[in-house]
């Protein structure tokens, strides 16, 4: 038996087993802009999340076998949207990011990292999946055998695979911590950290990541929007902005705002509801 655990809409646990959705929890927020504007949802619920869950299952193949990993921009600003854009421009040379199915992955192919994370919420576990994790390389893995998730032992792979400019995905102000180690130790290597799935942040690990991080999404945190604003943070959209605390992501996030052809303005933008 296979099963994918993760937090999805409003952060609502979500557990998937052999292609069906058996639990659901509660949602911590109740609204987000997101899926008003793309699906027309404009309240989150245990049932609304759970067909939402369903209608990926079926239309792309989430947490199956049949998994379509390939995909085109979705938004004009997102994490894997930004990922993409620099191996694009060989700004890195490699994605380190999640994929249910397989756990960490390490990917080059920019419509591979925007078809995994572009799809996807926050993954808390998974269990492999055979053909995923030939499609993906299972020497691109960092364990095909248990589908492990952890961005650490995925950037040390990719260290030891000789990159040298890496992008990764974490969730974790301690994992920010200790790949700047990483960093440190290795210093022909550049490690560039994107923080995904921040809902509920605490003050304390906020702080950690602002120090640390170079892209940092705000999805429905408080206390991102909040240090954000202390530190007068460069930032891109309106309703779920998008951070660079440095000048690395910085350039990174203007280099998206090229690619696309600029930023639209944006009256009244929505946010989620509520920030915690």
């Amino acid at each position: 038996m296979d099963e994918h655990v993760m937090e999805a809409l409003g952060k609502a646990k979500v557990v998937i087993r052999n292609g069906k959705v058996v639990e659901v929890g509660e949602p911590q927020i109740d609204y987000c802009p997101l899926f008003h504007k793309y699906r027309g949802i404009e309240k989150l619920t245990s049932q609304v999340i759970k067909e939402n869950m369903q209608f990926r299952i079926k239309d792309f193949g989430m947490c199956t076998g049949e998994r379509k990993l390939e995909m085109a921009d979705f938004l004009s600003f997102g994490i894997s949207e930004t990922l993409s854009t620099l191996l694009d421009e060989k700004v890195i040379e490699c994605a380190v990011i999640v994929c249910e199915g397989c756990g960490t992955v390490i990917v080059q192919d920019p419509k591979l990292v925007q078809g995994i994370g572009g799809r996807i919420s926050g993954i808390i576990s998974t269990t492999p999946l055979k053909k995923i994790i030939h499609t993906l390389g299972e020497n691109k893995v960092v364990n095909p055998e248990t589908a492990e998730i952890n961005q650490i032992e995925g950037v040390l792979k990719a260290i030891n695979d000789g990159y040298k400019k890496i992008g990764v995905t974490i969730a974790s102000a301690q994992d920010a911590l200790k790949l700047r180690d990483i960093e440190r130790q290795h210093g022909d290597v550049k490690i560039y950290i994107f923080t995904v799935h921040t809902t509920g942040l605490s003050r304390e690990d906020t702080e950690i990541l602002f120090e640390n991080v170079d892209v940092l999404t705000a999805c429905a945190s408080l206390h991102i929007r909040n240090v954000a604003e202390e530190r007068n943070t460069f930032s891109v959209g309106a309703s779920i902005p998008i951070y660079a605390p440095n000048k690395d992501g910085e350039k990174f996030l203007k280099m998206r705002v090229e690619k696309i052809g600029g930023l639209k303005e944006k009256k009244n933008a929505k946010i989620p509801d509520p920030l915690i």
